[in-house]
């Protein structure tokens, strides 16, 4: 199993980065990034962290874990600024908080994130064909989302994206136990996004690949 967006109590998730590293472990996976919210005010100190932390379970879980980070709720504007933030502190997987029909995101989110070139533009809701054809052309994964709500525009993103030539991945979007599936558990909600046993595959092979790069 792979996951590129989990949420630990450095932001608004429920657990400790170290039990939601065991509580995957646990569900089989392999790779694993903990994508924190940040925004202007917090990014440095919760990237920081998050760096640390996975450098100490580096060689002793069987998880290969990624810090990360989330950029989320930021004006448009402020994009650019807070994602180089992120990567400069050290954030290996860095995603955008994507235009979510049930979040007051603000519009021009997901093309400011798609020209900053996050690695992944997480929930993008209805995106438009246009953004999406920019998310292939600069190589900004869309995300297919296993969180509720965010997950009501999955089979949108998945025609968009296969339309244009996007790619996609995966991601939990886990808050809480619970919230982090097997690999069957992300199949499921990749199969009902309408996509394929074959690109599923690809999916994940892609996503091993580009965490695999990262060292």
């Amino acid at each position: 199993m792979i996951d590129l967006h989990t949420h630990s109590l450095l932001s608004d998730g429920e657990l400790l980065p170290d039990e939601l590293l065991r509580r995957c472990e646990a569900q089989g996976y392999r790779f694993l990034a903990i994508t924190d919210h940040v925004g202007v005010g917090n990014c440095r100190e919760v990237v920081t962290q998050l760096v640390q932390i996975c450098a100490a379970y580096a060689g002793v879980s069987r998880v290969k874990v990624f810090p990360g980070a989330e950029v989320t709720h930021v004006h448009p504007e402020l994009i650019p600024r807070v994602v180089a933030e992120a990567r400069d502190a050290g954030a290996r997987v860095v995603l955008g908080h994507g235009e979510t029909i049930v979040e007051p995101v603000a519009p021009g989110t997901n093309a400011a994130f798609i020209r900053a070139g996050v690695d992944v533009l997480a929930h993008p809701g209805l995106i438009s064909r246009e953004d999406a054809a920019a998310a292939a052309r600069e190589g900004v994964r869309l995300e297919i989302s296993a969180r509720k709500g965010h997950s009501l525009t999955n089979g949108h993103v998945a025609a968009v994206a296969q339309a244009v030539g996007a790619s996609l991945c995966f991601g939990s979007d886990g808050h809480a136990p619970g919230d982090y599936p097997t690999r069957a558990g992300a199949e499921k909600v990749l199969r009902g996004a309408g996509l394929t046993a074959d690109v599923i595959h690809g999916i994940f092979s892609a996503a091993e690949a580009f965490l695999s790069g990262l060292g």
